[in-house]
């Protein structure tokens, strides 16, 4: 692809990096964002720049926040009693999405994979531990949900994490699999994700 300018050439190549965005596309984004007024320009690169420079993650489930807790851990209008385990951050606003779950999260960061060389030490499985362990006696931890994607490697994880949950004396729920095996949450419609939650089944090992 020939460019008549070099900045049209860089501006269109760091385009191109985001995901699902190939050199025509990014094209057609950069030529839109030079007609566009200088200021929307601006504002633009400026919030890009922000979320980058200043996003925070939560300091209890490791969600995305302004401040030290996010809005959810630090919502008194949550229940603190359960604690709905997830992949990533997107699985979160999935769940949220289906109005159906309003209890807390916690957000691993990614599952075991042996194949890639990712372990139980490499996700956010030992801050999980402590929150129950850690949890004032009047206002235990009653229920963990597994609402993992359900592949191999988030079944290997939910395997790991109900082995070590169970010492701990906390129930231990997955959610129902109207997800089809090797289905993402993040790419599930928010009837089926929802019904999963609410009608959630005992985790078992055996």
């Amino acid at each position: 692809m020939n460019f008549p300018s070099k900045l049209i050439e860089d501006a269109v190549t760091e385009i191109s990096r985001l995901p699902g965005i190939g050199k025509k596309t990014a094209l057609r984004l950069a030529l839109h964002l030079l007609k566009q007024h200088e200021a929307n320009t601006e504002a633009l690169a400026l919030a890009i720049t922000r979320m980058r420079t200043e996003i925070r993650y939560c300091k209890i489930c490791h969600n995305i926040s302004d401040d030290e807790e996010c809005s959810i851990c630090s919502g008194h209008r949550r229940d603190p009693s359960i604690i709905c385990v997830v992949e990533d951050i997107r699985d979160v606003l999935a769940i949220e999405n289906t109005n159906q779950f309003q209890g807390k999260y916690h957000v691993l960061g990614g599952v075991i994979s042996p194949i890639q060389g990712i372990g139980p030490d490499e996700i956010k499985i030992e801050t999980l531990i402590n929150r129950v362990e850690l949890a004032p006696t009047e206002a235990p931890i009653r229920e963990i949900i597994l609402a993992l994607s359900a592949t191999m490697e988030g079944d290997t994880t939910a395997f790991y994490l109900a082995k070590r949950l169970k010492e701990k004396g906390v129930k231990v729920s997955t959610i129902s699999r109207g997800i089809p095996f090797g289905g993402e949450l993040e790419f599930t419609d928010e009837v089926t994700l929802g019904r999963s939650i609410m009608t959630r089944i005992n985790y078992s090992w055996e």
